[in-house]
């Protein structure tokens, strides 16, 4: 069972190790991380009461750092250029534009070398299809209605598409109602409701989760 970044490597772990015998991808992606950033940025900017403008900026933002950490290996480098990309960025902003972003200089910094690490590089560029179109075992794919962070209606779709190339006939895709990225009931998936919810998990997903194992185990549930 693996989550989110979890769910990124459980298809890899389970190519390579014929022991397993099923997967439960819990708002696992099924598209590149590139695309995943730019899908959630846009859906966490809209949450939080954002313009389409503010989303737009945002993309254009995304792009130049990404394009810099696809392009440049060196990490020294990649820092150098990605400083002057941030610090373009926030220069074209007004006060009220920069408020609402957090672009001060420690926020910015911490973006900068967030981007520039070693896994964040490979999380980029990773096609999760490629193990996926392998997998034979049964797999669960679940995700919340209203995770903003790995989007259900993005990756749910493509993760069956990948498992269908693959001759696979044993596995389920799952979009729960109302629930966020970590399968709390929530109102609107916003980040910032994270915290505010007691609920650690859904019962609903844990049910889904749980009988779906039963069932492919023999197990009594």
């Amino acid at each position: 069972i693996g989550h989110s970044e979890g769910g990124l490597i459980a298809p890899m772990c389970a190519v390579k190790s014929p022991d397993i015998a099923f997967l439960v991808l819990m708002a696992g992606p099924g598209v590149t991380g590139e695309e995943i950033l730019y899908e959630q940025s846009r859906l966490m900017i809209r949450a939080e009461g954002g313009t389409d403008e503010d989303a737009a900026r945002n993309r254009k933002l995304q792009e130049k750092l990404f394009a810099v950490v696809k392009t440049e290996a060196d990490p020294a480098t990649a820092e150098k250029k990605l400083r002057e990309v941030a610090a373009a960025s926030v220069a074209d902003m007004s006060e009220a534009q920069k408020k609402a972003a957090d672009a001060n200089p420690g926020a910015v910094l911490a973006q900068v070398k967030s981007v520039n690490t070693p896994w964040f590089r490979f999380f980029l560029t990773y096609d999760p299809r490629t193990a996926l179109r392998q997998l034979k075992i049964p797999v669960l794919a679940m995700n919340g209605e209203l995770d903003l962070q790995v989007p259900a209606k993005q990756n749910l779709p493509e993760i069956a598409r990948a498992l269908q190339a693959a001759g696979n006939k044993k596995f389920q895709t799952v979009e729960l109602p109302k629930l966020n990225h970590l399968f709390q009931t929530t109102k609107t998936g916003a980040f910032s409701e994270y915290d505010k919810i007691e609920e650690t998990i859904s019962p609903v997903a844990l049910n889904q989760m749980s009988a779906w194992i039963a069932k492919q185990t023999g197990s009594r549930k």
